[in-house]
């Protein structure tokens, strides 16, 4: 429970101040921004005369508890006074002591990273170098912590508390303290940019404080859960309140948020009167498929929404993000998240700003079967099948396969998407020339899906294969024609014909290997194309057409072999 504390400082100060219109306006804007933190500084900062309360307890001593917990250079005989005890060597276990605030040892403490996702970074100070975040790091008094898109840092603090630094956010850790061994911790931050969700412990005493300023705002509380956001565009901040209560200062006024209401500020302005917050969505169990991956998620529309924004948390450490996205959609797809017991959290954004109650569902993510390993095509392959075939290794455990293609590696909209019982499959329609990506994942007996693997990407080029036709011999009245070899297992088909619409054949034959032997045909132009069939049947489009010139029959039997002029034409 917060103290109203505004009705007793506010005119202890007006009185000690000339009237405001005596003041020019820079003065009175200055002096009410002093009002409001003077205001905010009775309610949560403790005051030099104010007490830690201790309970004693069997075989403590004046001198040990005086050691343990009072700055160096206050005597213990000091706190015997304060208590007035007469007798130092009898503390009678259960009576209260009182240890005045400014006498307590107050000891530098650091904020530990619990969990990361995606690319954080920390810098020690303003001139430091950017370091990459792993959790266990522990940060200390000045660090300033950046967390990229599709990124976030779990922070702990000495009592516990936590809070989340969500996606495209900057935070400051401005005070970070401990007094001694009492429980008692002051931590202060400065949201510069994005948005934060905090879990705040009960205040364990007067001198406990928890403090988050933004550009326009101080959200300051002693035991409460809420979100704050800053605008890094000098728009609105916003504070919401889920439990407890927030007293919110800003420069032209304070006001204290209760559960179930959000304030927003402006730049120079005054907090906003509570507003409350928009009610959850409704889930739509029809439209969503949250059992496997990738994840789908529906919900109705809120009335007053503007946008939505969807977090995936664990369900055993909610502050632990997993997922994040906003919207302006009632639906959003989730393409992978790890093996666990997970919740989905949907809120609606009012147009000022301030995100509502939360849509909670629970779910599981089975491990299912590990995706399989991918053969062909490779990385970034260049192919000239319009139904290229997809190969994948054998899984032990897996039954089946799940196969996707998708102009995007995010697979918003898969072109493709396919069970396949074996370890090679073809798309049934021709893919247009372009880039496109594809993946894999495994289904064991069960019909559990596992995860898919990266996104390959390949890409589809129309131009004919061109088999590398070698300019044909001719010996004993016979013409041969070879060409480049294939992959293992193919074979080919070769034409070859007078006409170049290849109308009227002269010959069509399906070979194994890549070069054909016929009798001689007579001089002049032929033309030739040869055809890959692959060894699950399918037949590749005709490489180019290519031409050859062969000389009359006489000129076979006046010259040779060794004399025959033969052109190419490719």
């Amino acid at each position: 429970m917060f103290p109203i504390a505004a009705p007793v400082a506010a005119p202890a100060f007006s009185a000690a101040v000339p009237t405001a219109r005596r003041r020019s306006r820079p003065q009175r804007f200055a002096l009410a921004w002093l009002a409001a933190l003077l205001a905010l500084a009775v309610v949560c900062a403790p005051a030099a005369a104010q007490d830690w309360s201790y309970r004693v307890r069997p075989g403590d001593t004046l001198w040990e508890l005086g050691a343990k917990h009072l700055k160096a250079g206050i005597d213990w005989r000091r706190l015997q006074e304060h208590n007035g005890i007469a007798d130092p060597y009898h503390l009678p276990p259960g009576t209260r002591m009182r240890f005045p605030i400014g006498w307590l040892r107050i000891e530098p403490a650091q904020a530990r990273v619990i969990a990361v996702r995606g690319a954080v970074n920390w810098l020690r100070s303003d001139k430091s170098p950017a370091q990459l975040v792993s959790a266990g790091l522990r940060l200390g008094i000045g660090a300033r912590l950046e967390t990229g898109p599709e990124a976030s840092a779990t922070l702990e603090f000495a009592d516990g508390s936590r809070m989340t630094v969500q996606d495209n956010s900057a935070v400051v850790l401005d005070e970070l303290s401990s007094y001694g061994a009492t429980g008692m911790v002051d931590t202060r931050m400065r949201l510069q940019r994005g948005r934060a969700s905090n879990r705040v412990i009960p205040a364990k005493g007067p001198a406990s404080r928890y403090i988050i300023e933004t550009p326009s705002a101080t959200s300051s509380v002693r035991g409460t859960r809420f979100r704050v956001s800053a605008d890094g565009d000098e728009g609105m901040d916003a504070t919401e309140v889920l439990e407890g209560k927030v007293q919110v200062g800003a420069q032209r006024g304070q006001v204290l948020v209760t559960p179930g209401y959000g304030t927003v500020a402006g730049r120079g302005g005054a907090p906003a009167a509570p507003i409350a917050l928009l009610p959850a969505p409704q889930f739509d169990a029809a439209a969503s498929r949250l059992d496997e991956l990738p994840a789908r998620a529906a919900w109705t529309p809120v009335p007053g929404a503007s946008g939505y924004r969807i977090e995936v948390v664990r369900d055993d450490a909610p502050e632990e993000l997993l997922f994040e996205r906003a919207t302006a959609d009632t639906q959003v797809r989730i393409d992978d998240l790890p093996p666990g017991r997970q919740r989905l959290l949907v809120r609606a954004v009012a147009g000022n700003g301030l995100g509502g109650h939360d849509l909670v569902q629970a779910f599981s993510v089975d491990a299912g079967p590990a995706p399989p390993l991918t053969l062909a095509p490779l990385d970034g392959q260049t192919l000239h099948l319009p139904k290229p075939r997809f190969e994948w290794a054998k899984l032990e455990g897996a039954a089946a396969s799940r196969v996707q293609i998708a102009r995007d590696a995010e697979f918003a909209a898969p072109l493709a998407d396919e069970t396949v019982r074996g370890l090679r499959w073809r798309p049934e329609r021709d893919l247009p020339p372009g880039d496109y990506f594809w993946r894999v994942a495994s289904r064991d007996g069960d019909g559990r899906l596992g995860r898919f693997g990266n996104a390959l990407p390949f890409q589809i080029s129309d131009a004919p294969v061109d088999p590398g036709l070698e300019p044909p011999q001719a010996a004993q009245g016979k013409l041969t024609l070879r060409w480049q070899r294939g992959e293992p297992g193919q074979k080919y088909r070769v034409q070859i014909s007078r006409k170049s619409d290849f109308s009227k054949l002269l010959l069509e034959r399906e070979v194994d290997e890549p070069q054909i032997e016929l009798d001689r045909p007579g001089g002049g132009t032929w033309h030739v194309r040869v055809q890959t069939i692959e060894d699950d049947g399918y037949a590749a489009p005709y490489g180019p057409t290519q031409e050859i010139r062969l000389p009359c029959r006489l000129c076979y039997a006046a010259g040779g072999a060794g004399a025959l002029l033969l052109l190419l034409a490719l």
